[in-house]
């Protein structure tokens, strides 16, 4: 049984549904995940969704009301490591004190965001309380002392304590015969050895390397062409007890390792318990995460619904109004309302028809896939496909005119659309002849508006819009004083000019009062960018003239 997809990568990207996955500040390598694995929620599972959906809501009430405690929860998840992988080999391998080290790491990480959950219990969603690990904990940190360190105690061993202290008592008796050694050197030759029962000689002073050689109880253990480096020679008697003391270093070592051998199995006991822990922290953080965005872009739960619908106020596409607001400008939502059926988006170049299409595939497939979306208010049918068509210039990279690459997409698009699909065409056969696209695009549009389809197209070709299709105009320049507008850009430049115009397009859509013409914003665009007035005129008359005989 092949996988169920709602969108393919360029539906992702061009809808910008990536960018907003990239816009998530994920912490641990286990929201990381998360992100990796995130599924869109299909028809029949809406109640999973608003249950998805309920998690970040609470989580958005804690980061508008409660942020102090969201953030200790994250400087701890900056902290944490991935552990998995050593948590599963624990079961047959003696993990190292590295490994040792982190696990006990992440159980004092986790029972500090337990604590910050407890605290703050009803506005954690329940199920993603961490479990406790205080049991674990204590055994690996026998003195309970919740240090982050990690050594292995005497109290793991009655046998490792007891080692020790043999190795400290012979510790200090071999110093005790060193110090010995060491006063005879002073007082009868009147050489100073250091603490470490060593003594550094330039070659320079003879007599000194004279007398320390003659002592006997100096050895050289190293020089270069400046000085020698002499040691105190261990006596027979020092000898046997630094043979004792290794012998015991042998022992202290293997019984470390038995020790750790014996935490191994303890943690891989706990193993459920730990993964548990690790999957339920990278879904706090990505709820988190994806709390942080609804917030920044004030967005709003979207209400789901049982019916294929798109309803939409004020909505935004976040990737063009960072786009915007980076140039200090600001974005015109816009608000429409689709079901099932085609609806036209027509009006004039510049006047953001493409962004209106990506907007609405931007906040449905958000929707789908769990997250607060940017608008006033949704109300959102699920889908069960969900593609947009638009210029790709990887057609031509494949060796295909961009016209061929759009055919080549859109019959993929229609051999796996299915019922309650959600088609999103913008400015479909733009790369041919006019008569050849407009004929293509009414067929096309004939043959989607049966279909169990919510399809949304942009078009700027006359008499596409007919009977059964709804029709939403960009209202552009449609209440503007051109006069006014004429006189502000006459002495602006290019860039100036275009800025201006921008200025005054109006991109909220209307539902148009008739469907027999698209707004012919184009030619007075091109009159206000200096554009020959010969040629205007010219564009007019044969406007007029194509007008009457399409009537005709």
């Amino acid at each position: 049984m092949s996988k169920k997809r709602l969108a393919n990568a360029k539906t992702r990207r061009e809808t910008g549904l990536d960018y907003v996955v990239g816009l998530l500040n994920i912490q641990t390598p286990f929201g990381k995940k998360q992100i990796k694995g995130i599924k869109p929620f299909f028809v029949g599972e809406e109640s999973k969704l608003k249950r998805e959906l309920h998690r970040t809501e609470k989580l958005l009430t804690m980061v508008k009301n409660n942020r102090t405690t969201i953030e200790q929860m994250l400087e701890c998840f900056m902290e944490m490591k991935d552990i998995e992988f050593t948590v599963e080999r624990s079961d047959v391998n003696t993990l190292s004190m590295v490994e040792l080290y982190e696990v006990k790491s992440m159980l004092l990480l986790m029972n500090r965001v337990k604590n910050l959950i407890e605290q703050n219990i009803d506005q954690i969603p329940s199920d993603l309380v961490l479990d406790d690990v205080v049991d674990l904990l204590d055994i690996l940190d026998p003195r309970k002392d919740r240090i982050n360190t990690f050594y292995v105690y005497d109290e793991f061993s009655e046998k490792l304590r007891d080692l020790r202290i043999q190795k400290r008592n012979l510790e200090i008796e071999i110093r005790k015969k060193q110090k010995e050694k060491r006063d005879i050197l002073r007082k009868t030759y009147g050489i100073n050895l250091t603490p470490k029962f060593d003594l550094t000689v330039t070659k320079g002073n003879k007599t000194l390397v004279e007398q320390v050689e003659m002592t006997e109880m100096l050895e050289a253990v190293s020089q270069d062409y400046v000085s020698i480096v002499f040691k105190l020679k261990a006596t027979p008697e020092v000898k046997e007890l630094k043979k004792q003391k290794e012998a015991i270093i042998l022992s202290i070592e293997e019984e470390e390792e038995r020790v750790r051998g014996e935490l191994s199995r303890k943690i891989y006991s706990n193993r459920e318990l730990l993964l548990s822990n690790c999957e339920k922290i990278g879904k706090l953080d990505y709820h988190i995460a994806k709390a942080y965005f609804a917030f920044k872009y004030d967005c709003t739960l979207p209400e789901i619904v049982e019916e294929h619908i798109i309803e939409i106020e004020d909505g935004r596409h976040v990737q063009v109004e960072d786009v915007l607001s980076a140039k200090g400008k600001t974005y015109c939502p816009v608000s429409l309302s689709l079901r099932q059926g085609v609806t036209c988006i027509t009006g004039a170049n510049m006047g953001g028809k493409t962004v209106s299409l990506k907007l609405t595939g931007l906040i449905a497939i958000l929707a789908q896939y769990g997250f607060f979306v940017p608008c006033r208010k949704a109300r959102i049918g699920l889908s069960n496909y969900m593609q947009i068509l638009i210029g790709d210039s990887q057609s031509l990279e494949r060796g295909l005119s961009s016209f061929g690459g759009e055919m080549e997409e859109l019959k993929e698009i229609l051999d796996n659309s299915k019922e309650r699909s959600l088609l999103l065409v913008d400015e479909i056969a733009n790369g041919t002849n006019p008569a050849e696209a407009t004929a293509l695009t009414k067929a096309i549009v004939d043959y989607l508006k049966v279909k169990p389809y919510i399809t949304l197209m942009t078009t700027h070709f006359d008499n596409v819009v007919q009977k059964d299709i709804v029709n939403l105009q960009v209202k552009g320049l449609s209440g503007v004083d051109f006069e006014l507008l004429d006189r502000e850009i006459r002495y602006a430049n290019r860039r100036e000019r275009i800025n201006i115009i921008g200025k005054y397009m109006d991109y909220r859509l209307q539902v148009a009062k008739s469907n027999n013409e698209i707004p012919k914003d184009a030619i007075n665009i091109a009159k206000m960018l200096g554009i020959d007035g010969k040629i205007i005129q010219d564009a007019k008359d044969y406007l007029t003239m194509t007008s009457k005989n399409s009537r005709a």
